[in-house]
Parts: structure tokens; C-alpha cells; sequence
């Protein structure tokens, strides 16, 4: 018995890609075929997908013909009410065999394991997620050992497969090491890392493919099954860069965006105060982010960089603007920092330079670091160097740790490198778009924002 099996992974949303690579997996599939995604195909910066919660992806998934897929970070990070819903709505299986509710409960859609059948031959698909560490409570998500839950997942349907087949969002340093300590592994697919593979490797008898990412590759892996055996025929990963896209695609993306744009332009409220914004100069989106921050966390001080919106907000809010001038899925971060640190980065925020820097890091969506911007603080400056800086009127300690609000791109110290020296480290699942749409609309923290915290002279706090 022959079988083909067709991936992707780490799509990440990248449509106008994998409307190419749909292309590709159309004209390569047939009777003795499935088509898998090693997951992260769900990345909720797209406004398809934020929406229609999700569906749009079911939607490009069925079309061209998924038999599963496994739940990435980027699949969760919408939140479990999303990923449950997505699940539950689609028809494909979505996959994970360490993943449940920090309850310990079932999420509902989510299988730990299908056995498929072509032709005859009985596939085990199971599939791992990955740990996110602190950010899983946050998500509210449990996840548990990958390796434990395979070997779990292979007892439980012993004698009722032919081929095991492992969707893997671990990433492929954990992968090899899998495939000497559980022999009964006959194929991965491994993700997460973004790896992409010329061709299969066989590690310990175990074939492993990766496909890279953003859906500029297809991975086709053909392998024989004889009583038992199973020899790899051929492996190669195709590139989708120069091929035509599939017009069905194009039309779901097309309708999907209108249906998205139409719900999600609905407005929220009318905003009292304009909340302009500015890379380096001192703007009321970012102190009102700031404020939003240190009441949502109940910190001493409230702490955000400008870039991570893009424009500010004026007139009618609504969930497609804050997309747009807030693109980050960053979370609310609280940690508890030294005042020799903050010191550390206050003073660098002086520095236009800094503030111009290529903001580049994980989850930012934006150009340029920005300034920082505080709330419960008072900086006073020359324009040059830093005079003091009063925390809720009290002279800055340098030796003293203090509870900041912020996010987890400041708190992992990007940007501001000083910041990563931290402790206490909590996160949230709002995300950081959502500070706005909630004190956006509440006068004292609209009004609030517009007073200054950078000062030359000044002795008011806010």
C-alpha cells in the first residue's frame, strides 16, 4: 500500500501564500493522499479571521481538503472560548494530545488522536502542542508532557493501527530525540521552529518533514506499507513562490474579508477626547494604554512603548480600528523591576534614536520601538538627561523593586533591554488592543491621558 502525505505548517495566516500552495496540494492530491497542517495555520492577526472567529481558516481548510491538523500557540492565542469554537464548528480535526483547560478539562472540539483509513491501511494521527510556560495560565490552558501523552495515545489504540503519524508543534529539537526514545513513531511532522527541510530525514527509522513557513513551501513525503514495513519512496518540499493561485481560495478570502470588515466595523463608542499618537513625542493613546495598564494589573506604575500602536484613534471606535492601529497580539505583562532598571530605560527613551529603532521582536507588529510612556510616574528632564524621576510623588529608589504594568514585549526586554531584568513575571489573555477598547471609553482615563508625564520644571503627578 503506497500513501502521500502533503503538509504545511507555521502558515501563520499568510493567505496570499497559501492560496499558491492550495494550488500545489490540489494538483498532488488523490486517492491514497492526506493533507495535514503541523499548526500555527490560525494566526489571529488576520481580519478574516478575527471576524468570523476563527471560520475563515475552517473554511480555506475544507476547501482544499485537510484530513487534520494540530493546535499550535497561535490557535490559542485568541483565547480557549475561540479555539473551542473553532473546533467544535469544524468538520477537520483539530489535534492535540497535551492540551486541555487549566481545569484540567476538556476543550471541546479538540481530539487527542484520530485513526484514519485509506485503502485499507490504518493511520494514527495524534499531535503535540506546545508549552507556552507562564502564558498558559493566562490562556487558560494546561498543557501537559508531549512525551508522556504520545506514549499514552499509542497504548490507548494499540492493535488498532498500521502507521503512526505524529503532528508535532514542538519543534524539531524535541522531534529527533522523539524519535529514538518512541520507536513506534513511524512518521512526524514537525513545526513551530519554522524549519524547512529539502527533504525527509530518518532519524532512528522515523521519517520527520518540515515545510518552513508562511505557506511558501508544500512538504510531500510517499512511503510503501508492506506486512508491516514501511520504506520512505520519495520526499521533497515544494516551493510556491511562482505558482498561479487557486481562484477558489482568492473568492473565500475576498468574501471573508467583506464579512469581516462589515462586523467588525460596527462601532463601539464615540470617543470624548482625540487620541493622537506620536513615535517620540508624549501622546494620549500611549499614556492612556499606560493608565489602562496599571488599573487592569493594579501595579505602582503603568508602562508602555509608543510603537506598539500605529496611529491613533479619533471620532467612532470599533474592533477593525483598533486592529489596525494595534496590531501587536501582545498581553498585559506585570513583573516587579529594580528602580536602577527602570532608570535604566527611561533614560534611553530620551534618546530619539532609540525611539526610531526597528522594533522587530516576538508578537510586535509595528515599525519602530517608540518612547515610553508611564502612568503613577513623573519624569523630569532637561531635554538631555533625566533629572528625577517621582513614583506617585516619591523620589525614585534605585535599589528598591517596584510592581509595573506593561507588556510582554517590554517585560522580555525588547527594545529596552534593561527592562528584562525582572521577577514575578503574570500574564493575561486580553490582549493589548484591549486596554484601549476598555478605558477608551471612560471619561476620567480619556482626560487623563492627555496630561503630560514628561515635564521640564514640573511637579504634578498623575
Amino acid at each position: 500500500m503506497r500513501l502521500k502525505i502533503i503538509n504545511t505548517n507555521d502558515v501563520h495566516s499568510h493567505y496570499e501564500n497559501f492560496a499558491k500552495a492550495a494550488t500545489v496540494m490540489k494538483q498532488l492530491k488523490d486517492e491514497n493522499s492526506l493533507i495535514l497542517d503541523g499548526g500555527d495555520f490560525a494566526d489571529f492577526k488576520s481580519i478574516e479571521l478575527q471576524g468570523t472567529r476563527g471560520l475563515a481558516a475552517i473554511e480555506l481548510l475544507q476547501n482544499v481538503g485537510y484530513d487534520a491538523l494540530t493546535i499550535g500557540n497561535n490557535e490559542m492565542f485568541n483565547g480557549i472560548e475561540t479555539l473551542e469554537y473553532m473546533a467544535s464548528s469544524s468538520p477537520i480535526p483539530f489535534i492535540s494530545n497535551n492540551l486541555m483547560k487549566k481545569e484540567e478539562t476538556k476543550i471541546q472540539g479538540v481530539h487527542k488522536s484520530v485513526i484514519l483509513e485509506k485503502n485499507g491501511l490504518r493511520i494514527l494521527i495524534t499531535g503535540s502542542s506546545p508549552d507556552l510556560g507562564e502564558f498558559n495560565d493566562g490562556l487558560g490552558v494546561k498543557i501537559s508532557s508531549y512525551e508522556d501523552s504520545i506514549k499514552e495515545e499509542i497504548e490507548r489504540n494499540k492493535g488498532q493501527y498500521d502507521l503512526c503519524l505524529l503532528l508535532s508543534h514542538v519543534g524539531t529539537f524535541a522531534d529527533e530525540p522523539l524519535a529514538a526514545k518512541i520507536p513506534e513513531i513511524d512518521l512526524i511532522i514537525s513545526a513551530h521552529d519554522h524549519k524547512l527541510f529539502k527533504e525527509a530525514k530518518i532519524i532512528e527509522g522515523t521519517i520527520i518533514n518540515s515545510a518552513g513557513n508562511y505557506g511558501e513551501h508544500v512538504g510531500i513525503v510517499e512511503i510503501e506499507v508492506i506486512d508491516g514495513c514501511i520504506r520512505l519512496l520519495h520526499s521533497e518540499t515544494l516551493p510556491t513562490a511562482d505558482v498561479e493561485p487557486d481562484p477558489e481560495i482568492l473568492d473565500l478570502l475576498k468574501a471573508n474579508k467583506a464579512k469581516a470588515v462589515a462586523v467588525l466595523s460596527e462601532p463601539l463608542y464615540q470617543l470624548e477626547y482625540p487620541l493622537w499618537h506620536d513615535v517620540i513625542e508624549e501622546n494620549p493613546i500611549s499614556n492612556l494604554i499606560a493608565d489602562g495598564l496599571r488599573d487592569m494589573m493594579g501595579c505602582e506604575i503603568g508602562l508602555i512603548n509608543s510603537g506598539i500602536v500605529n496611529a491613533g484613534a479619533f471620532g467612532h471606535l470599533s474592533r477593525k480600528k483598533l486592529i489596525e492601529i494595534c496590531p501587536s497580539p501582545l498581553n498585559p505583562t506585570s513583573f516587579d523591576i529594580k528602580g536602577s532598571d527602570l532608570l535604566a530605560a527611561v533614560e534611553q527613551s530620551l534618546d530619539a534614536q532609540s525611539c526610531l529603532a526597528d522594533g522587530r521582536g516576538p508578537g510586535f507588529r509595528g515599525k519602530f520601538v517608540g518612547s515610553l510612556h508611564l502612568s503613577g510616574a513623573e519624569v523630569l528632564h532637561d531635554g538631555i538627561r533625566i533629572e528625577e524621576i517621582r513614583i506617585q510623588g516619591e523620589a525614585l529608589e534605585l535599589e528598591r523593586w517596584y510592581s509595573v504594568a506593561s507588556s510582554d514585549y517590554l517585560q522580555r526586554g525588547s527594545g529596552y533591554p534593561s527592562l528584562a531584568h525582572n521577577r514575578n513575571v503574570k500574564y493575561r489573555a486580553e490582549e493589548i488592543k484591549d486596554v484601549i477598547r476598555l478605558y477608551g471609553n471612560q471619561r476620567q482615563f480619556t482626560e487623563q491621558a492627555q496630561e503630560k508625564r514628561w515635564k521640564i520644571g514640573s511637579t504634578t503627578i498623575v
